[in-house]
């Protein structure tokens, strides 16, 4: 028992290490500020079936405040009447480029195929990426993400929150997940350490794709197309982070636990083939978590030095919550801080549900 004490209380020193030494950093940053920048930017949209969503969302891209920019819509070989509904845009919009993807036998169905056709057809050198179903929090989306833009910061990974549901507790989930997920690729950023980043909301300069061969190296993943190019183009020298409330995109959440379970374990599988070390940080925080919360349930079980067990637990806890109410007030996402303890052992068996499932059955991807 007096090992297993030991055990608990190293666990506990590396949860610390990583809220106190590695998400603190974005927690306690400072505000960030706008300086507008005039460089000319192309907002690309891959589609795929999604005529609701671009006919409500692509009217607010193209309101964006911005002196220069084009907008290239890529219809990935829709069945609906995503590519009709692009057409008319183009007619409406003389900024708006449309890129028609046609089924290719070698790469059918991979989103990077036709992310990579719309890439090319970019006439800007600086590149902003956002979901189909993803729309600007502001009319000064474009200007908030590019201002992050220097000489040597040519990668910029943004904000992508997810709607509100009112007397969801999965939504809070949902959003708290997307939270924490957010302070720990933002805080390794800050860092010099980035891994990834969400295409719901990222920017890079045009040289940053063909410098890696784009998608190349990991075509044959049918994810990724954010997270792993991230992982392979992006390093402490030419990366930063966009956190100010303009800079925010919104999307809708999934509405049922199975969607939900489903997204978490392309997130889980498509983290399988990051840098071996992004996966040793990444396993390691989880890991800990997991194991912090098993055996402290152990030894008060036992009652085995439970004033000591109890304080650690507790001390733990509070300094955690502290960094996820700092970051969650900087995401805009102060209700759901409230809900930590709880949503957080939620989220701690359900990674470890998907990481089981994915080792029998490989998740479903993008179609």
């Amino acid at each position: 028992m007096l090992i297993i004490l030991y055990i608990f209380i190293v666990l506990a020193a590396i949860q610390l290490a990583y809220y106190l030494g590695v998400f603190g950093k974005f927690a306690f940053a400072k505000a960030q500020k706008i300086t507008p920048k005039r460089i000319p930017i192309s907002v690309i949209v891959c589609a795929k079936n999604e005529e609701e969503n671009v006919a409500n969302y692509i009217p607010l891209l193209a309101e964006q405040n911005y002196p220069d920019f084009e907008i290239v819509l890529i219809d990935d070989a829709s069945g609906d009447n995503t590519l009709e509904i692009f057409e008319q845009f183009e007619k409406q919009y003389p900024n708006v480029r449309l890129v028609k993807v046609e089924n290719n036998e070698a790469f059918w169905g991979n989103k990077k195929y036709a992310l990579t056709l719309g890439i090319k057809a970019a006439k800007k050198e600086y590149l902003l990426f956002t979901d189909a179903d993803c729309y600007p929090t502001s009319k000064d989306w474009i200007t908030a993400m590019s201002s992050q833009f220097t000489m040597q910061k040519t990668i910029v990974l943004g904000y992508g929150k997810y709607e509100k549901v009112a007397n969801s507790f999965l939504n809070k989930i949902i959003r708290f997940e997307n939270v924490l997920n957010t302070i720990q690729y933002f805080s390794w950023a800050k860092m010099g350490y980035p891994y990834m980043g969400v295409g719901r909301n990222m920017a890079y300069k045009k040289e940053e794709f063909f410098n890696v061969n784009g998608f190349i190296d990991h075509m044959q993943i049918r994810t990724g197309d954010d997270e792993l190019f991230i992982n392979q183009a992006a390093n402490g020298k030419n990366t930063t982070i966009a956190y100010t409330p303009e800079s925010f995109s919104y999307s809708k959440p999934k509405t049922t636990f199975s969607a939900f379970f489903n997204q978490k374990r392309r997130q889980i599988a498509t983290a399988n083939h990051f840098k071996s070390l992004d996966q040793l940080r990444l396993g390691v925080f989880y890991g800990s978590q997991l194991l912090f919360l098993l055996v402290a349930v152990f030894l008060l079980a036992f009652q085995f030095e439970w004033i000591i067990v109890l304080s650690i637990f507790l001390a733990r806890y509070s300094i955690a919550w502290t960094i996820v109410g700092f970051s969650a007030g900087k995401l805009k996402e102060n209700d759901i801080k409230l809900w930590f303890p709880v949503v957080e052992i939620v989220l701690i068996f359900t990674q470890v549900n998907a990481y089981f499932t994915n080792l029998f059955s490989k998740p479903t991807h993008w179609k």
